[in-house]
Parts: C-alpha cells; structure tokens; sequence
C-alpha cells in the first residue's frame, strides 16, 4: 500500500550550490540535512526534509549513470516523485497485475531503501519511485 510521498527528486548540477537554495528557500535548518554517495546509482545526494517529505537533490557523481545523461538532456529540474510503500515486493507484484511493469526489480538506494522506478512512458511522462524503507 502506499502511504505518502516519500520524496520529490530534483537533479541538480551542483549540490552544494543548489542546497544553499533550497535551504533559503525553504528555510530549513542545515543541520537537518543528510547527504550520502549512492556508487550503485552513481549520484551524490541530499535529503532536506520538509513535513513528513524530503526534497531529494541529485548530483552525478561522474558522467555516467542515469542523472548524468538527464542533466544533459534537461538541465536542472524535476527528476521523480518517490511514494513510500510498507511492502515494495508486494507493490511490484500488484502493478503486474494492473499492466505496469517495473524497470527493474528492487534494489538498495539512498538511505538504505529499497527502490524500484517505473517507465514514464507507463505514468503519464512522470518518472515514479516507490520506496520501502530500510529495515
């Protein structure tokens, strides 16, 4: 089942320059904030949290991987909207069910969740996320 919105996704070029933003913008405390290197997907992020949500910034780490080629692509913006769900296998399982095929199986990401995103092309141009937190 899904619960909330976990995170919105934001790729940013420079993280250290777009944090600062945000933290203004949002008027966060910098202390709140937690970063962490995720190798597998190749990006650096930052999790500031807003209500029961974070806004998650992306930052490749090198020219390869998915945020990279994005930010090429795009520039800055809106990369996904994640959905927090207590059963990421059981999520899986139902969107077979209803036509809607996962990328990929679900793997470990940020925060030690574990993620799996589906193809906009299936959700209306809208990259989505659903994310089990880490046990």
């Amino acid at each position: 089942m899904i619960k909330k919105i976990d995170h919105i996704a934001i790729a940013v070029q420079n993280l250290e320059v777009s944090l600062e933003t945000f933290l203004n913008v949002l008027g966060c405390d910098p202390k709140s904030v937690t970063i962490e290197e995720v190798p597998s997907e190749n990006v650096r992020v930052a999790f500031i949290p807003v209500g029961e949500s974070k806004i998650e910034l992306l930052e490749p780490m090198n020219s390869e991987g998915a945020i990279a080629k994005f930010l090429l692509k795009n520039g800055d913006g809106l990369h996904h909207i994640a959905l927090a769900t207590d059963d990421i296998v059981k999520e899986s399982e139902r969107l077979k069910t209803v036509n809607i095929t996962p990328l990929s199986e679900p793997k470990e990401g940020a925060g030690g969740k574990k993620i799996l995103f589906l193809h906009p092309k299936e959700t209306n141009r809208v990259l989505l996320e659903f994310a089990e937190k880490g046990h």
